[in-house]
């Protein structure tokens, strides 16, 4: 035990060392496998001779931190000596993102807050999209016979019929989504979720029916303003936009008010005020909003075609660098809501096993390299549970080549989901966990197993193929 806590005071020591000293350190915490450090200038990090140190699997730069590979468990131990070592023993992991946001630019602000709010509400989505999964599963014909699992057995008609009605969750997501919009900017969330509820209150109109065409809403004048009573059934952006106002409001009026009836009169005015703005600014223009992202993706798919989807998977991982792609749940959700499937999520989700193909690849290209196979296993494992982060970080673009042939696999991938017709009916969940959300027309299912095998093997063969041109050459 001595022998262990003297190791985990040199690696500390070392890694001290190579950050620029303690003056140059913000915060750090952990999570399950990562020392995270928020540094000050990151230029001053030495990241190769960071990745030399002893037990380290693998440093990257992201979400302006410094992670540091270490592993499960063992993280813990090096994270209690290094912490003490600096005096940052009390800061959690919450306090180092929100020492690391501080050093963001408002665009990558902007970015995160959208992240923010749906990493708040991602499991109840998470739920929902996979119990839908597990009816398409239950009552797809042909995936394990000439009869879907609920003719064959009708045991699981019952099932079957509650889990459909428990996954509807998905379309009905406006509540949280105001909830955690108006939490995240700051205002009081249960006034974010009385706003949800109006948009669906049951006296409006339904959406849906009267785009249909089949229902007629009721019209209204506010102010002069002529104001049609139609509910906001699948406004996600609609419900973003409302959080943000509700929670500018709410705290407007709380400065505003006397405190003799600001305890009644606050809520009351953000209440209102919020209605009147959802139903005579922030509704046309949401709605405006949403179909113009949701005309444009179906552009990009019925004129540009396979190269679209090519094209779309091809640079999906490089948007992940970026960390552009957080803002995609918003529009998937939207997408889903509109046409009912979802064509990003398993282009997203090709796109990431053609990186953990290149990782593969690099493991290949550099066997007898005990530090790529240790950094390289881990970062493939994580992958197919939808998380490419230690795969892009910790090899693809750290090596640049692999991630450049990780590309080309998704690409090839995206051309073959375009072929099959291969979409999803639900987001936020990809690689083995997506198998779940897959759409089960078209063999939906083994067309998502083949297009993930098609990414897989043509990630790492670009890579390999690379690797001994590469090879070659220098031995010329």
């Amino acid at each position: 035990m001595e022998a262990k806590e003297k190791q985990y005071k040199q690696i500390s020591q070392e890694i001290l060392k190579y950050i620029g000293g303690e003056d140059n350190i913000i915060g750090v915490a952990h999570c399950a496998t990562r020392l995270r450090i928020v540094l000050e200038d990151n230029e001053k990090a030495e990241l190769k001779k960071i990745e030399d140190i002893d037990l380290v699997k693998g440093v990257f730069i992201a979400g302006d931190q410094l992670q540091i590979i270490f592993g499960a468990g063992l993280v813990n131990n090096i994270y209690a000596v290094f912490s003490k070592l600096t005096g940052t023993e009390d800061m959690s992991l919450s306090d180092v993102k929100t020492k690391s946001a501080q050093k963001q630019n408002p665009f990558q602000k902007a970015i995160k807050s959208l992240s923010d709010v749906f990493i708040e509400i991602m499991p109840g989505i998470l739920a929902a999209a996979l119990l839908m999964g597990i009816t398409g599963l239950l009552g797809q014909k042909g995936l394990f016979g000439p009869k879907s699992i609920v003719e064959m057995y009708p045991i699981f008609q019952g099932i079957n019929r509650f889990v459909q009605i428990v996954s509807t969750g998905i379309f009905t997501i406006l509540l949280l989504v105001v909830y955690s919009a108006t939490k995240r900017y700051g205002g009081r969330p249960i006034l974010g979720l009385v706003l949800g509820a109006i948009m669906l209150h049951p006296a409006l109109a339904d959406a849906f029916e009267v785009a249909k065409g089949s229902q007629n809403p009721e019209s209204i004048s506010l102010f002069g303003l002529p104001v049609q009573l139609v509910g906001f059934q699948g406004g996600i952006i609609i419900a973003l936009m409302m959080g943000y106002v509700v929670a500018k409001l709410d705290q407007f009026f709380n400065k505003k008010v006397p405190d003799m009836i600001k305890l009644f009169l606050a809520p009351l005015l953000t209440v209102f005020v919020s209605s009147l703005l959802l139903f005579t600014i922030i509704g046309p223009l949401g709605r405006e909003l949403a179909s113009l992202v949701t005309v444009s993706l179906l552009w990009m798919t019925q004129n540009l075609g396979i190269f679209g989807f090519m094209f779309f998977a091809g640079i999906q991982q490089i948007i992940v660098i970026t960390g552009l792609h957080h803002v995609m749940g918003a529009v998937e959700a939207q997408l889903l809501t509109d046409t009912g499937r979802n064509f990003i999520n398993p282009l997203a989700s090709v796109a990431l096993m053609a990186q953990g193909g290149a990782v593969l690849g690099y493991i290949l290209l550099n066997r007898k390299d005990t530090k790529v196979k240790e950094m390289g296993y881990s970062a493939f494992g994580s992958v197919l549970f939808g998380i490419s982060e230690p795969a892009i970080f910790g090899v693809t673009l750290k090596y640049k080549f692999p991630l450049v042939a990780g590309c080309l696999g998704g690409m090839i991938a995206g051309a073959y989901v375009y072929l099959s017709k291969l979409t999803a009916i639900g987001f936020g969940t990809t690689a083995l966990p997506g198998f779940a959300i897959a759409a089960s027309e078209n063999h939906g299912h083994m067309n998502y197993l083949i297009a993930h095998l098609i990414a897989l093997l043509c990630g790492a063969l670009f890579t390999l193929a690379y690797g001994a041109f590469k090879s070659k050459r220098s031995t010329v």
